[in-house]
């Protein structure tokens, strides 16, 4: 009887703060994989990252903190803190961002975060600004830190 095979260590980028869902599979820094899914983040999560740890050994993940969705960027993150926890996962959180070239990102109604002089703050836009995310293509030179506090950025609501 032979041994297991070894998986192979990958780092994994996770940006799941609309849809579709952007899970992008590393090795060596370079993408190799690229996951969409069209499901809600609680259905999409599970599975995906089921079948990605039957695979693969992941070194570190690098995920999409916020602002966004504010369902999404909850159970993200205690999705990912669990584990990052039972797994022993490097976390680190990136601001949403880097991941759509600084583009208006959907708060509620005709409101977006936009991020403007550092600071983060809503816009109303009369007409949806197009924004789309994507994973980068390498992961050197990502912004991104182990702060990985979720980044909730809520306008204030006007009676």
């Amino acid at each position: 009887m032979g041994q297991p095979a070894q998986k192979s260590r990958v780092d994994i980028v996770l940006v799941a703060l609309s849809s579709p869902l952007l899970v992008g599979i590393y090795q060596d820094g370079r993408l190799i994989q690229t996951i969409r899914s069209e499901q809600k983040t609680s259905e999409a999560l599970p599975s995906i990252f089921k079948e990605i740890l039957s695979r693969y050994d992941i070194g570190s993940i690098y995920f999409a903190k916020g602002p966004g969705s504010f369902m999404s960027i909850k159970l993200v993150y205690i999705f990912l803190k669990t584990l990052q926890i039972a797994k022993n996962i490097e976390l680190f959180g990136c601001e949403a961002f880097l991941f759509n070239d600084n583009a208006p990102i959907k708060a509620f109604g005709n409101l977006y975060f936009v991020k403007e002089n550092g600071k983060i703050v809503t816009k109303k836009f009369d007409v949806p600004p197009k924004s789309e995310f994507h994973l980068p293509k390498r992961l050197e030179g990502l912004e991104c830190s182990d702060d990985i506090s979720p980044l909730y950025v809520l306008p204030a609501v006007k009676g």
